[in-house]
């Protein structure tokens, strides 16, 4: 069933044009993903698709009586109102009735509006749409439904607008970023609310896991052209690279079409048939095509940033808290060169406190930070760039650095690095005034990359940019020879660029975790219970107690380990040379399944090895 339809809208601001002759539909059950590069209309259309815009051209046809909730990056929530009256202001007739019984329920005395209020939930069968309203509030932590809106956090306000759009159960439902602002735990809750939930969406994000399990079609706006991929992300990814492949085979081709007709015109005398002329319009529309150019950039640099020296950064000891709320508590760490650490946790647990604390932005209570005499900063928060009236992109990134030294003595300049996070020629010569919000995000990240730091702190680095920028911003920091620490959301993002993580709990207790995001998730799924998880390395001096004490090893354990590791060294080059034949084909067909089984039992048998190996190492003091 089709709910909705954009046919040939358009959408320009004075001569900038956005988007030209664009159509698309919105079925029943679709859960729908659209990407765009930052800047090419991806909040417009979906302001024109919600009534909240109009388009140039074209129009937006729906179905009758569709009911349409939208989550914007800006809510609209009204200050004055509880969080209760927010979400009852709705004109969902159900969550009425629900409001009615919960009304009476707090006035027991007066048995005839209970009677009639519980015979209207009978009555609209509105008893599961309670449970799920219930459960919705639990999951989003808005459990004290008398908080004003105006005392909300920025992060409690958008659980609040989400809240409302989920529990008003719309036909359609529209997402712009989503998961912005929302820590893990509740990004994870609302990805499985999606896949479960018969419901239709149509959304932009950034965040690729998301993509990946809740969406079945992906729509992309590139270059001023739609393109459909039935599928989730990883279907997108491999279409798209197809159709690039495709597109550039096409180009080749034209190019060695264009060199003989180029070669033909300038052999031709001025008077021409009419066969001659319809050729030279063949020629042209040829040149057109053979002219074409992707504009998708690849970082591969050698960055020749200043040396680290052997002392990179030490945390001694230091502890801060705010009132009563401990946010760091006697926090050790000894930061070695090159390591790329993330940081995760919930919403309040501190991750931008500890980084204020770093970079000596915010005092320690207790204890020590000691900086290397080499370290060089770069300080990506989440409050963004401040730019003067009436500058250009260029003349904002010139006031932080001219160029970044790369190997063997070449350098990028300002301009080049901004043309490799999609900012064209044309475009660096644009006001800033006239970049949306994830265009700034982008240029910010620009000005603290020029600066040529070598221990770059990144803050939610994610929010607000397109999925485009981000494998950009990824390709930079695979190449980036310093130290990394970064706080994310973006569980896509943090798999691909950390290490190993720094995961914030409650009252200023930090763990060591030895892998990346999905590690730490198959590490937690593992867990018997919360309180019988086995404490990991801690950092927090008063949770000894309750970490268990590590033994000594025994000889015969000691000569074990040692064997351990020389055996699991052996059994990964087994395993990286079967690998090696599979990639070059150097199997014959009817050795495959045998030397499949072969691998399978290699890797089994490192699975079982390592397994003991962490077992004693945790038993090492």
């Amino acid at each position: 069933m089709n709910y909705l339809s954009v046919e040939n809208i358009s959408k320009s601001y004075g001569e900038r044009v956005l988007f030209e002759d664009i159509s698309f539909g919105i079925n029943k059950d679709q859960k729908i993903a659209f990407i765009a590069k930052n800047g090419t209309g991806k909040t417009s259309i979906l302001n024109i698709i919600t009534g909240n815009d109009s388009p140039d051209t074209g129009q937006v046809v729906s179905r009758k009586d569709l009911r349409i909730a939208y989550l914007s990056q800006t809510d609209k929530l009204d200050a004055s109102q509880t969080i209760e009256e927010a979400i009852f202001s709705s004109d969902n007739p159900i969550l009425k009735i629900i409001h009615q019984y919960e009304q009476a329920l707090k006035n027991p005395d007066d048995s005839e509006a209970y009677q009639k209020a519980f015979d209207l939930m009978d009555q609209h069968q509105a008893w599961d749409f309670e449970t799920q309203y219930n459960q919705i509030l639990f999951k989003l932590k808005l459990e004290d439904l008398s908080l004003k809106v105006s005392d909300l956090s920025g992060g409690q306000r958008k659980r609040l607008s989400l809240a409302i759009i989920l529990i008003s159960k719309p036909d359609l439902l529209i997402l712009d970023e989503p998961t912005n602002h929302l820590d893990l735990e509740m990004i994870e809750w609302l990805e499985n609310y999606f896949k479960k939930e018969k419901i239709t969406l149509f959304m932009v994000t950034h965040d690729r896991y998301f993509l990946e399990r809740v969406c079945n079609e992906i729509i992309e706006l590139d270059d001023g052209k739609l393109y459909n991929y039935k599928g989730n992300y990883s279907y997108y990814l491999e279409k798209k690279e197809e159709r690039i492949a495709i597109a550039q085979t096409t180009i080749g081709k034209a190019k060695n079409l264009f060199k003989k007709e180029l070669d033909w015109m300038r052999r031709q005398p001025k008077a021409r048939t009419t066969k001659s002329k319809s050729r030279i319009d063949d020629f042209y529309k040829i040149k057109e095509q053979a002219s074409q150019r992707r504009k998708d950039h690849q970082v591969q640099l050698e960055i020749n940033m200043e040396r680290l020296g052997s002392k990179v950064l030490e945390l001694h000891n230091i502890s801060k808290s705010f009132d009563k709320k401990v946010v760091l508590d006697k926090f050790e760490y000894v930061f070695k060169r090159g390591e790329r650490i993330g940081i995760i946790g919930k919403n309040g647990t501190g991750k931008s406190t500890f980084l204020n604390m770093i970079t000596g932005k915010i005092p320690v209570d207790t204890g020590k930070v000691v900086v290397g005499e080499t370290i060089k900063f770069g300080y990506y928060t989440q409050s963004g760039i401040r730019v003067k009236e009436g500058q250009k992109v260029i003349e904002v990134i010139k006031e932080f650095g001219e160029y970044i030294p790369l190997a063997k003595g070449q350098k990028i300049s300002a301009g080049g690095l901004l043309e490799r996070f999609l900012f064209d020629r044309k475009k660096q010569y644009d006001y800033v005034e006239k970049l949306s919000g994830g265009e700034l995000k982008r240029l910010y990240l620009c000005t603290v990359l020029i600066q040529n730091p070598n221990f770059l702190i990144l803050d939610e680095p994610t929010n607000d940019l397109d999925v485009l920028t981000l494998n950009v911003l990824e390709s930079f920091l695979l190449d980036y020879p310093g130290n990394l620490l970064v706080v994310s959301h973006d569980r896509y993002f943090m798999d691909k660029i950390v290490d190993h993580l720094f995961v914030f709990e409650q009252d200023g207790l930090i763990t060591d975790f030895p892998g990346n995001y999905s590690d730490y998730r198959v590490y937690e799924d593992s867990q018997p219970s919360k309180t019988e998880t086995p404490a990991l390395k801690t950092t927090s001096n008063n949770q000894k107690t309750s970490t268990p004490q590590k033994e000594k090893l025994s000889y015969n354990e000691k000569q074990e380990f040692r064997q351990l590791e020389k055996d699991i060294a052996k059994l990964e080059k087994q395993k990286s040379k079967i690998e090696q034949q599979f990639i070059d084909n150097n199997i014959e067909s009817e050795k495959i399944d045998e030397v499949s089984q072969e691998l399978q039992q290699i890797i089994n048998t490192i699975s079982e090895k390592e397994e003991r190996w962490l077992e004693l190492s945790m038993k090492m003091e």
